[in-house]
């Protein structure tokens, strides 16, 4: 039974292959349902053959992943998602439909149940209104009731977690469910807890992986946890399992949400299994050279590389492939020394270094890149060249700054001239001194006459004859 938002904010899209989900931009991960450990019928949409009545099994889901079979007596016409009324003792359970039809055999079989047990029980009806407000009302009591029995059990001194509970659909019966560590006498807390709650008590004890398959949470890798989504059958994880893998056994990172080592440890194992066979059996062996003897560092699974190092030299780490590795372990058995671990080929390929074929974005936007700027900018400071010496011949002007240049003025394109040459007529042509900077508009030898140390204004009139 989906949610709201699934059942009423899409509607049926089968016609346009797009499936049934929650308003939350296609991230629903429970494909088309909001339930946990919901199935997806891939026989639903094939006919029975001649002669061959339809199975009248129906697999029907309780709270978080509990499941049982159902016969239909009274030939109802079912579907999944449909609310239900079942056989319970005492009184009636309210579930919802996971499976029909010929997919329930093939449960059945996984579960090693017959199809004929009397242990089977049947379905009444379909779920009445009324039925189904008794049923959320049940289901409202059912975390008040944890908590007052976690007291209930602290007061009694109870080596128990009460991790869980479930009301039935009739509200007659709450199962409790609990982990401990050893065996724990609750026969005192059955008659307190009958005596508060006013219904019939039973209690479950449940290990740590099914505790954390009813709670559900958000696993090291983003997802929800594998036990509370699709997993239903929990196989033993040994560390055995992290070893062929090339995991470190840090317990921090190999332990789940319930404490136990992950699931999903097994699931590329039979994978690094049949990887592995190839590889020889090392067990601490060395390799024997007439260089010295090398010992194995590591081992390269799916690149197919072991990784050797001499005794004399712990640090290098030599590679070899599965070929090599093999031939030299055959020589040593032969009583012989190959020259040295890698082969004349081999010694080529490590001196000639393979550039990337992509290119680093990332180092062209450095966070020092403005360091290095700076350095340049200092460095071309720092590698300035001096300033030209003036000419001897021209008496330097005495300044505040040594390194400020001498101010031209635009109306003395000339040096004043010696004291000696004031009353001498300057009959010199070209540029008055090569050294000195003129303006660009002169061009060509010009004559400059002068007259006193300071240049005759512009504006003054001339004197009158």
């Amino acid at each position: 039974m989906s949610c709201t938002s699934c059942s009423s904010g899409r509607g049926n899209n089968n016609s346009t292959g797009i499936p049934n989900g929650c308003n939350n931009n296609g991230s629903c991960g429970t494909g088309g349902s909001c339930n946990k450990l919901n199935v997806f019928d891939w026989l639903g949409n094939m006919s029975l053959p001649e002669g061959q009545s339809p199975c009248d099994l129906v697999e029907i889901r309780f709270k978080n992943s509990r499941k049982e079979f159902y016969r239909n007596v009274n030939d109802l016409t079912l579907n999944v998602g449909d609310v239900v009324a079942t056989e319970a003792s005492p009184g009636h359970d309210i579930g919802v439909v996971s499976i029909t039809g010929e997919l329930v055999k093939i449960q059945l079989k996984k579960k090693n149940m017959n199809y004929d047990s009397e242990e089977i029980k049947k379905i009444y009806r379909k779920a009445k209104q009324s039925d189904i407000d008794k049923w959320k009302e049940a289901q409202g009591l059912e975390v008040d009731a944890m908590f007052k029995a976690r007291t209930l059990a602290l007061k009694l001194n109870l080596q128990m977690k009460i991790s869980d509970v479930e009301y039935q659909g009739d509200k007659s019966k709450a199962v409790f469910y609990y982990t401990a560590d050893g065996r724990v006498d609750f026969r005192e807390l059955l008659k307190v807890m009958a005596s508060e709650f006013k219904v019939r008590i039973e209690m479950k004890q449940i290990g740590a992986r099914q505790e954390a398959a009813r709670l559900g949470a958000i696993g090291s890798c983003g997802r929800e946890l594998c036990c509370s989504t699709w997993l239903n059958d929990f196989r033993t994880v040994s560390t055995s399992a992290a070893r062929y893998q090339q995991l470190s056994l840090n317990p921090l990172k190999l332990a789940g949400q319930c404490g136990k080592l992950k699931c999903c440890l097994n699931y590329e194992l039979d994978s690094y299994l049949d990887a592995l066979k190839e590889f020889p059996q090392i067990d601490n062996k060395r390799l024997a050279t007439e260089k010295g003897f090398a010992f194995h560092q590591k081992t390269d699974i799916f690149k197919r590389i072991v990784w050797w190092s001499y005794t004399s030299e712990p640090d290098v780490f030599i590679p070899l492939s599965i070929a090599r590795t093999k031939e030299i372990l055959q020589l040593n058995a032969e009583d012989k020394k190959p020259a040295d671990l890698l082969e004349p080929k081999q010694f080529k390929d490590l001196a000639e270094v393979k550039l990337p074929d992509y290119e680093n974005v990332v180092g062209q936007d450095s966070l020092t890149r403005f360091d290095d700027r700076k350095k340049s900018n200092n460095k071309h400071k720092n590698n300035r060249k001096p300033h030209a010496k003036p000419n001897t011949s021209a008496k330097p002007t005495p300044t505040s700054n040594p390194n400020q240049q001498k101010k031209v003025n635009p109306n003395q394109n000339a040096q004043t001239p010696r004291p000696s040459q004031q009353n001498k007529p300057n009959q010199q042509t070209g540029p008055a001194n090569p050294n000195k900077n003129t303006s660009p508009k002169q061009q060509g030898p010009r004559k400059v006459p002068v007259h006193n140390h300071k240049p005759k204004p512009k504006n003054e009139n001339p004197p009158s004859a």
